[in-house]
């Protein structure tokens, strides 16, 4: 008998030291009596440490009562499982343990089982689980803002375009030209609102550059303080070492004044506003459990203000289209939709963080890039001009279409006309001759507009492409951007805004023909050896490459020397002090703009002559400059000749 016990309390002893739960023997009151090691492996504290305390003392506020309300039916008689209580670890941290109680010779046994890495886990699915329901709605309302913007711009551009050709007809009435005015006024707010909702949608063709967002934030300051007034302080703060980013320089423009306004709107007025520029990594564990964020090194740009702030459920939903905390009619609830779209389309993420008395922060990440930093310039504002070339409208809204037949129309253009991609395509394999196809890209029917651009080309390979929209889709639009070689013009557009597209494409494009000719002729026929001239080195920019490899080969066979370039931005490298005689240059360059890039090589080398080779008949800002003249396309050799030849005789 006695070896029976004592091998009895040998197992029993085995078992205490060796079970991975921990147990307790406690006094009806809660003071421990005794613990297996088990509680020290999981919680630190020695066993000397525990016993004689209350188990209350070793609990994180807010469970003792729960714990004494167990103790006290567990004494009664009643068994006491699954009480999860938090116990604070001997070095910190807490550790979360499910309870069995039982009341046996007046005492308290109690097995509790860590729980801790299932509660996390749990945790981790609800959360995962409510962000994927919050990026499907998202996703959802994304979808539908986009097709309401498409729908919003197709109305805006009938008033648009119905606007700007009645203000012909009411020529000399200074009452009528107003209200037109007041209406246009009215149809760009709208413009606005419509952009807003794309951006949400991410449904806007961004146009994004390398940019420096401190010093871009910097160059903001005198148009943050005219928005949100002198009675908010403003600071900002740049880290050094600060990295590039690949934005759109407009959208983040938006971005900043959106949330600036938002926190003016929070402090009533008066406070201070921080914006805070620095370098930031996201890591494996937090893309983990943000599952719309991609690990990896970011530029973070927070603005912060000391407003009344916001209370958690209104958090939730401030990113949603339409939704104000503001009172009616001060707000249309798209600003920070806005910049919860942009951030998302530009591969960044967004984190908003607020406690009501203490204010807002809100945190965008935008993507590292490792590129140099682009100098961003002015778009061309060249006179709007129209021509005799035939143009082929595809518009599927027949009031759209209207107008913009009209439009097109009184600019002197022959126009022929489709309702879909369907349409256009029959009228273009019909022979008729056709320079530009100017086609909506979102129309109904199994043909897309990107697809009829295509067949349009392989059976007319001199025609011209514009297309223009409400909204894009992917057809011309891969990663937020616009394909390489694609014009587009967004609606709604002004009457100028149409003339000078139209005139840039189709210019380019005889350009691109004659370039195609010549090359072909100079191929094919023996050439004489160039008269004798002053060789000069010419610096070539040009985008198109096939308009580029022409001229060049022009150039040289006249004796020159030629660099080229296919943007600004691979030119300025090459330029210093004497480097060149002559700056031949597109204006409409990707990125830096060949004005901008004039003005840039000026700064370097002040002697240098420029040529501007555009569709336009003057170039804003050189128009009285002797040293840059104007070579119009489509050019000649012998055009392209006496222009050099002009620049020689003038240095």
């Amino acid at each position: 008998m006695e070896k029976k016990v004592a091998e009895r309390s040998a197992e029993l002893d085995r078992v205490w030291r060796n079970s991975g739960d921990i147990l307790v023997v406690m006094r009806p009151d809660g003071e421990v009596r005794a613990i297996n090691p088990a509680w020290s492996d999981l919680l630190g504290h020695r066993r000397k440490e525990v016993t004689g305390h209350h188990l209350c003392e070793f609990l994180v506020d807010g469970d003792p009562p729960l714990f004494d309300a167990a103790l006290k039916q567990a004494v009664s008689g009643e068994e006491m499982q699954g009480l999860e209580l938090s116990l604070n670890h001997k070095n910190g941290g807490q550790r979360t343990v499910s309870w069995r109680f039982s009341f046996e010779s007046n005492m308290v046994f109690a097995y509790g089982r860590d729980v801790t890495a299932e509660k996390e886990q749990a945790a981790a699915l609800r959360d995962a689980e409510e962000l994927i329901r919050q990026t499907q709605k998202m996703e959802a309302i994304g979808q539908l803002t986009g097709g309401v913007a498409h729908d919003f711009n197709n109305l805006l551009q009938v008033v648009a375009g119905n606007l700007y050709l009645l203000s012909k007809d009411v020529g000399g009435n200074e009452r009528a030209q107003k209200r037109i005015e007041h209406a246009l006024a009215g149809v760009n707010r709208g413009s606005k609102l419509a952009s807003q909702l794309l951006a949400f949608g991410r449904r806007q063709p961004l146009e994004p550059k390398v940019v420096d967002v401190g010093r871009f934030v910097a160059n903001m300051g005198e148009m943050l303080r005219r928005t949100i007034g002198e009675a908010i302080e403003i600071e900002t703060i740049r880290a050094g070492g600060l990295w590039n980013t690949f934005v759109d320089p407009v959208q983040i423009e938006n971005a900043i004044l959106n949330l600036a306004i938002n926190a003016r709107d929070a402090m009533d007025g008066s406070g201070k506003l921080t914006i805070e520029v620095g370098n930031a990594s996201i890591d494996d564990d937090y893309a983990r459990k943000h599952v719309d964020v991609a690990p990896g090194q970011y530029v973070m740009l927070a603005v912060s203000d000391t407003g009344s702030g916001m209370p958690a459920d209104i958090i939730t939903k401030v990113f949603e289209p339409f939704f104000s905390t503001k009172p009616v009619g001060k707000g249309t609830g798209l600003g920070l939709s806005m910049v919860y779209g942009f951030v998302k389309q530009s591969g960044g993420h967004v984190k908003i963080y607020s406690e009501i008395g203490q204010g807002t922060t809100v945190r965008l990440y935008l993507p590292r890039t490792l590129e140099e930093e682009d100098l961003l310039a002015e778009g061309d504002h060249g006179p709007a001009t129209g021509g005799k070339e035939t143009i082929l409208v595809a518009e599927d809204d027949e009031e759209v279409r209207a107008t913009v037949v009209e439009m097109l129309a009184d600019l002197g253009y022959g126009i022929l006309k489709a309702k879909d991609a369907a349409s256009a395509l029959t009228v273009i394999e019909s022979g008729i001759a056709i320079d530009l196809l100017f086609t909506d890209v979102v129309m109904p029917g199994p043909l897309k507009s990107s697809e009829l651009a295509r067949k349009a080309k392989e059976r007319l390979p001199e025609i011209a492409v514009l297309f223009t929209s409400g909204y894009t889709e992917n057809s011309i639009v891969h990663g937020g951007r616009l394909d390489a070689g694609v014009d587009l013009l967004s609606k709604p557009y002004s009457r100028d805004a149409l003339a000078r597209k139209i005139r840039h494409v189709l210019n380019n494009q005889r350009q691109r023909n004659m370039a195609k000719a010549s090359h072909h002729e100079r191929r094919t026929t023996p050439q004489e050896a160039p008269a004798e001239a002053t060789a000069l080195r010419i610096l070539y920019v040009e985008d198109d490459a096939f308009i580029r490899m022409d001229t060049s080969e022009m150039l040289q066979q006249s004796g020159h020397a030629v660099s080229e370039a296919g943007s600004a931005e691979e030119a300025l490298p090459k330029l210093g002090p004497g480097s060149f005689d002559i700056l031949l240059t597109d204006v409409g360059l990707p990125g830096i703009s060949g004005a901008e890039l004039a003005k840039q090589a000026r700064a370097i080398d002040p002697g240098l002559a420029v040529i501007f080779a555009t569709g336009n008949s003057s170039v804003a800002g050189f128009e009285a400059d002797a040293g840059a003249i104007v070579l119009v396309k489509p050019y000649s050799q012998a055009d392209l000749t006496a222009a050099v030849l002009k620049q020689t005789r003038s240095r």
